[in-house]
C-alpha cells in the first residue's frame, strides 16, 4: 500500500491542474505556424470571404438548369344560348390539354454553367489572395511581436547592468574616489532606462492586441505570447527564381487570367443567346360534337420557332468581344505588377541584409568590447564618467539599431513573400 500514495498525489495533481481555470495555467508560446493556422480558422474577414466562394458555386446549380415545361388547359365551345329551347352548356364543349417545352440550341446551358463555374474559380482565386494580403498583416505584427519582446529584453539587460554600475558608483563615492554631482548624474540617467522599458512595454502589448484581433482571440494579453526566431539569413536566393514562383504562385494574377477564359466563355455564351430556340408543343382534344363520330378524340403537335428578323443581342456580342480585348490588357498589367512587387521587395530585403551583416559580424561585438573596456577603467579609475555615458550610449544605440534592422528585415522578408505569393523567407 506505500506505493499508492504517490500514484494517488500524481492523479489528484493531474486533475485539478485539468479543472483549474485557465488564466491559473501559462499558456504556450504559439509559433508562427501556429499563429498561421489559427489565423486560417478564426479570421472573421477571412470566413465571410470564403462564404462568397460558396455562393458562387449555388449559382452553377441555377445556370445549369433547364427550362420548366409549360402546360395550358383550354376549354373551347360551351353553349352560350339555348338552342331550339333546350340549355345545354356543356354537351359540346371542347378540353384541351397542352404541354410545351422550349428547346435551348448551341449549347447555352452548358456555357452558362462553364461561365459560372470560372465564376467561382475567379472568386476561390480572388480569396485567395486575401489571405495572402492577411497573412502580410498578421507576419507584421508577429514580427513587431518578435522585435518588442526583443527590445524590451535589450532594455532589462541595459537596466540591470546600469544598476551594477550605479551600486559601483555608490561605492566610489563613500570610497571618496567620485564627487556627489557625479553620482547624481548616474542615478538621474537611470530614469531613461525606466522609459526605455515602458515605452517597451507599451510597443508590445499593442502589437498583442493587434495579433489577437486578427485572430478573433479573447484571451487576456498577459497570458498570450508567440515565439520566433529574431534573426536574419544572410543567404539570398537569385531574383529569376522569385520571380518565376510568382508567375506561379500569385493568385491575383491568377484570377486575371480566369477572368480571361471567362470574358470568352461569355462571349461564346452572346453569340449562343443569339440563336433562336424552338418551342416543341402537344396536345389532346376531347370533342363530343364532331361530326365525323370516330375523331372525338385528337391528339396535335407543334413547333414554334421565332423568326430572327432583328437580331437584339448584337450589342451584348459587341460587349462581350470588347471584355476579352480589355480583360487581355488587365492580365498584361497584373503579370508587370507582380514583376515590380517582387522586384521591390527584393531589393528591400537585399539592402536589409547588407546592412545587418556588419552589425552581426564586427559592430555588436564592438560596441560590447568598448562598452566593457570602458566600464571596467571607469570602475578602477581609469575612464572619466563621460568616456563611460558615451561609452554605455553608443552600445545601446548599436542594440536598438540591430534590432530596428532585423525588424525591418523580418517586415521586408514578408513583403517579399505577399509579392511571391508564398512563403519564400521564412
Amino acid at each position: 500500500m506505500k506505493f499508492m500514495f504517490p500514484v494517488v498525489s500524481a492523479l489528484t495533481a493531474a486533475t485539478l491542474w485539468a479543472w483549474a481555470p485557465a488564466s491559473a495555467r501559462a499558456q504556450q508560446a504559439l509559433t508562427w505556424d501556429q499563429v498561421r493556422a489559427k489565423f486560417e480558422i478564426s479570421n472573421p474577414t477571412l470566413k465571410a470571404d470564403a462564404l462568397t466562394v460558396d455562393e458562387m458555386r449555388a449559382q452553377e446549380i441555377t445556370a445549369f438548369l433547364r427550362p420548366n415545361p409549360q402546360f395550358t388547359i383550354t376549354a373551347d365551345g360551351l353553349q352560350v344560348a339555348p338552342h331550339h329551347g333546350v340549355w345545354a352548356p356543356l354537351s359540346g364543349e371542347d378540353y384541351q390539354p397542352n404541354i410545351s417545352y422550349l428547346h435551348e440550341r448551341d449549347h447555352k446551358r452548358e456555357l452558362r454553367l462553364k461561365s459560372a463555374q470560372q465564376g467561382t474559380q475567379i472568386a476561390q482565386s480572388q480569396h485567395e489572395d486575401l489571405d495572402r494580403t492577411l497573412l502580410f498583416t498578421l507576419r507584421s505584427a508577429f514580427v513587431q511581436t518578435l522585435q518588442s519582446k526583443f527590445v524590451l529584453d535589450v532594455a532589462r539587460k541595459d537596466i540591470d547592468y546600469y544598476d551594477h554600475i550605479i551600486q559601483i558608483s555608490r561605492d566610489r563615492y563613500n570610497a571618496g574616489d567620485i564627487a556627489q554631482i557625479d553620482l547624481d548624474r548616474i542615478e538621474l540617467l537611470r530614469v531613461q532606462y525606466e522609459s526605455e522599458i515602458q515605452t517597451a512595454i507599451v510597443n508590445l502589448r499593442t502589437a498583442k492586441i493587434q495579433l489577437l484581433q486578427l485572430l478573433n482571440d479573447h484571451t487576456p494579453i498577459d497570458e498570450f505570447d508567440v515565439d520566433g526566431t529574431f534573426d536574419f539569413a544572410e543567404d539570398l536566393a537569385p531574383l529569376e527564381d522569385f520571380r518565376k514562383t510568382a508567375l506561379d504562385a500569385r493568385p491575383d494574377l491568377r484570377a486575371a487570367l480566369q477572368t480571361l477564359q471567362q470574358a470568352d466563355t461569355n462571349h461564346k455564351l452572346a453569340e449562343a443567346n443569339g440563336s433562336t430556340d424552338p418551342t416543341f408543343g402537344a396536345w389532346f382534344t376531347e370533342n363530343g360534337s364532331f361530326n365525323n363520330p370516330n375523331a372525338t378524340q385528337t391528339l396535335g403537335f407543334s413547333v414554334s420557332v421565332p423568326l430572327r428578323i432583328f437580331d437584339k443581342n448584337q450589342g451584348e456580342k459587341k460587349r462581350t468581344q470588347i471584355d476579352i480585348g480589355k480583360d487581355q490588357e488587365l492580365t498584361e498589367g497584373a503579370r508587370a505588377q507582380v514583376f515590380k512587387d517582387v522586384d521591390s521587395a527584393y531589393e528591400e530585403v537585399r539592402s536589409n541584409v547588407a546592412l545587418l551583416k556588419p552589425y552581426k559580424a564586427q559592430y555588436n561585438a564592438q560596441a560590447l568590447r568598448v562598452r566593457d573596456t570602458v566600464t571596467y577603467s571607469y570602475e578602477h579609475g581609469g575612464a572619466s564618467l563621460t568616456d563611460f555615458l558615451n561609452a554605455q550610449s553608443d552600445y545601446r544605440t548599436v542594440q536598438l539599431a540591430y534590432a530596428q534592422l532585423i525588424g525591418a528585415y523580418l517586415t521586408a522578408a514578408g513583403q517579399l513573400n505577399l509579392a511571391v505569393g508564398r512563403e519564400v523567407i521564412q
